[in-house]
């Protein structure tokens, strides 16, 4: 049995573009409801959502038959948890709150075996490896991990270049909302200066020969990062899509008395 090749690196690494959508349902059946849709990739989101490893499997496993790649966030970047998804099957990991280019450093660690990282060993015992089915597998999975590192806060933007240059690192994902916090704009990620900082750091990450990301549910913003060569971006959010158009139809129905 072969190694799934991860596409959402290879594309990445092409430089093309990768359109998204953010999942915080933690529902397998809405999960496999949107594999369908036609987005490149899914953020299966543990972060703000009432995720666990366990959930996350269930929605791994209902997608698996689409044309679409899962990307995971943990709560955390801490090494037992990051184990335990890539044990799951999870080839794509973007982890929150990267301030240092030592954090991004532990991270790619965590995802690679000895001696090249610290990721536990075990085989028969993980989906990853089709319970040992997948021939070769402690060999051929380091190439297939995508590390994606979130940068949200102003001292994350002060050693952008560095986290960017760390080997290992696929993608830096921008966070705008802890960031425009960070930057004195709590609930205000639109905010001219917030922006200005993303524009410059898409710019700081290219540079660094890696692929810039990040979220947002306003489309004109969402074209503007994709013409500044932000290559994987995620334009829109599952419960504020479904709360929207449940909002619009109980508007047409009921008028304020839905509010």
């Amino acid at each position: 049995m072969h190694i799934p090749q991860n596409r959402f690196k290879l594309a990445l690494r092409e430089g093309k573009p990768q359109i998204g959508l953010w999942v915080g349902t933690a529902d397998a059946n809405v999960a496999e409801l949107l594999a369908g849709i036609g987005f490149d990739w899914l953020c299966l989101d543990a972060e703000h959502s009432p995720n666990d490893v366990r959930s996350v499997l269930a929605q791994l496993q209902s997608i698996a038959a689409y044309p679409v790649h899962a990307v995971v966030r943990p709560v955390h970047g801490t090494q037992e948890l990051i184990k335990q998804y890539l044990d799951i099957g999870v080839q794509t990991i973007l982890v929150p709150m990267i301030e240092t280019p030592e954090q991004a450093a532990y991270v790619v660690a965590a995802t690679r075996y000895p001696t090249r990282g610290s990721r536990g060993v075990a085989s028969a015992t993980t989906r990853a490896s089709r319970w040992g089915r997948v021939d070769r597998y402690f060999e051929k999975s380091d190439a297939e991990m995508c590390v994606i590192v979130q940068v949200e806060s102003v001292k994350g933007l002060e050693n952008l270049a560095a986290i960017a240059a760390v080997e290992g690192v696929d993608g830096v994902f921008f966070g705008p909302a802890d960031l425009a916090a960070s930057m004195g704009y709590l609930g205000n990620p639109g905010e001219p200066s917030v922006q200005k900082a993303m524009a410059d750091g898409i710019g700081t990450i290219r540079h660094a020969g890696k692929a810039a990301g990040t979220l947002t549910s306003d489309r004109r913003l969402a074209r503007e990062y994709l013409a500044l060569g932000a290559s994987f971006v995620a334009v829109g959010i599952d419960m504020s899509l479904l709360a929207k158009a449940a909002g619009e139809l109980a508007t047409d129905f009921l008028g304020g008395r839905g509010a």
